[in-house]
């Protein structure tokens, strides 16, 4: 499998699109973190209120318990310290809440700010690099098989560059129906440097 162009100068093009594609999708993985981790901060304020209310209904529990041991007045005096400790829990609750919030948006803002930017750099990049890839392979098993190199040769007529085609004959089209071996093999490299299997 051919990778990389055999002509120097489209070698060149595809190693540095490949280092920017793959610095590119490396810079938008750490920035997709970075995000996450900055969203993900703000659910200390959840972590406070979650505390809080931990603190809450734990000193007016202990309250209540400590006036519930009052000889005569204890149970009532300690029941509104008692239901004001159940307030602790509304904020517990609302604590947790606001962390698992946080928790699911900082994860969803770290995958759109990383995986968007990717996909479009594979489209933009990953396709054209496969299409290489394919037509090198198909180009290079066309030329071992009989009869490829004259099938070569008439793609390089249907398809490649015109000022190159004349370059290698004034005729290119009758050099090929003449059945001419050597212009026919100069096409069938013409198509094969086209398809950058050869340099």
């Amino acid at each position: 499998m051919q990778i990389y162009s055999a002509a120097p100068a489209a070698r060149t093009r595809q190693i540095a699109g490949d280092v920017v594609a793959v610095v590119g999708i490396v810079l938008f993985v750490v920035l997709g973190v970075v995000v996450a981790g900055v969203v993900a901060a703000l659910a200390d304020v959840g972590r406070t209120v979650e505390n809080a209310g931990s603190r809450l209904r734990s000193t007016l529990g202990d309250a209540a318990e400590t006036l519930g041991g009052v000889p005569l007045v204890g149970k009532s005096a300690s029941a509104p310290l008692q239901q004001a400790s159940q307030v602790g829990d509304t904020f517990v609750d609302a604590g947790q809440r606001q962390q698992e919030l946080i928790g699911h948006l900082s994860l969803t803002a770290g995958l759109v700010v990383s995986l968007v930017p990717i996909a479009v750099i594979l489209v933009v990049w990953l396709r054209p690099r496969l299409r290489f890839v394919r037509r090198a392979a198909e180009v290079r098993g066309l030329s071992l098989t009989d009869g490829g190199l004259q099938l070569l040769a008439f793609r390089a007529l249907a398809t490649g560059d015109t000022a190159g085609l004349l370059r290698l004959s004034p005729n290119p089209v009758a050099a090929w129906s003449a059945g001419d071996d050597l212009e026919q093999r100069q096409l069938a490299e013409f198509a094969l440097r086209e398809a950058g299997v050869l340099r």
